[in-house]
């Protein structure tokens, strides 16, 4: 694989936690919690590859826990594999009824629990490269909608959570429909690639993600990123697709081709993506395009109103 899971061992005993940790430490980075709470702490904060899951434990047993992982849309995913004294069939086909994808008994083999956990995280490693193959935009080779959608949710609530401000930007290609009519759709093609390459070189930190939102429009992510910072890095990318001087022969602007940016800064409230967010945003590229084009407006949530960054 091409980069390291992440394996949770979660065992009330030190004894088993520290075997576990022998067996798999050469395969996997393991993470260790010592009770159901701290199963559940660790689970959301790291979000592991693969959950190793006691079921007998005092006060949260292992039952608990998976079911709380899976009614959870942040864990569900995850997958669990139980490793318990408990080995009747019913035993089994409770943990298995509960959405466990594994059991496993103990006194139990270190090889076969290696061999077991290495099938495991290789069919997760199959599941998250499709994943990531779904949420790439083909044209571009940058994220698409998709993954915006889904990166906009968690840094939502991650911002609402963390009392921290988000910042979105749209940018959208100035008199692209011309530049396609009059060079053709593949020059068409390599420009927004172009574009796309360059937005990218601005995405510095972790959950920060350019995306292409759809045509000739991209978006720009910025959580915990305040209006000032985030207006700043806007026109910076405004100044720097101008820069590439890519011709545009049939531009009423100019004679290369140039973008257009609006964007919003909001302090996230609550678990749902607020509408507005995202409207406020288009109503500021809205008004970047009715002044002139190549420019950027930024929109202060607490001022509901679009100021002009650059040009």
């Amino acid at each position: 694989m091409s980069s390291t899971p992440t394996v949770l061992v979660v065992d009330d005993e030190k004894q088993n936690r520290e075997l576990l940790t022998e067996l798999l430490k050469d395969d996997c980075r393991v993470i260790l919690a010592k009770n159901g709470k701290q199963a559940l702490e660790r689970a959301h904060e790291l979000q592991p590859d693969l959950i190793l899951l006691d079921v007998m434990m005092p006060e949260v047993d292992g039952h608990e826990v998976i079911q709380s992982l899976k009614t959870d849309d942040t864990t569900r995913h995850i997958p669990v594999i139980f490793v318990s004294a408990l080995d009747s069939p019913d035993d089994e086909e409770r943990g298995l009824d509960l959405g466990a994808v594994d059991y496993i008994t103990k006194p139990f083999h270190p090889s076969i629990v290696r061999k077991r956990v290495r099938n495991h995280l290789q069919s997760v490693h199959h599941r998250h490269l499709l994943e990531n193959l779904a949420m790439i935009d083909s044209l571009t080779e940058i994220a698409n909608r998709r993954r915006y959608d889904e990166s906009l949710e968690k840094e939502w609530r991650r911002c609402a959570r963390m009392n921290v401000p988000l910042s979105l930007a749209i940018i959208d290609v100035d008199h692209f429909k011309a530049y396609n009519d009059h060079l053709g759709h593949a020059s068409g093609d390599r420009v927004l690639r172009a574009i796309a390459l360059a937005l990218n070189s601005f995405v510095r930190r972790a959950g920060d993600l350019a995306a292409r939102y759809g045509g000739e429009e991209f978006v720009l992510l910025l959580p915990d990123t305040n209006a000032a910072a985030a207006s700043t890095l806007a026109d910076e990318i405004r100044i720097a697709i101008e820069q590439l001087g890519l011709p545009h022969p049939a531009s009423q602007l100019s004679q290369v081709v140039t973008i257009s940016l609006g964007g919003i800064t909001t302090c996230p409230q609550g678990g749902q993506v607020d509408p507005q967010f995202f409207l406020e945003a288009d109503a500021a590229l809205y008004a970047a395009k009715a002044a002139g084009r190549n420019r950027t407006f930024w929109r202060y949530a607490e001022l509901k109103q679009a100021i002009e960054i650059g040009q």
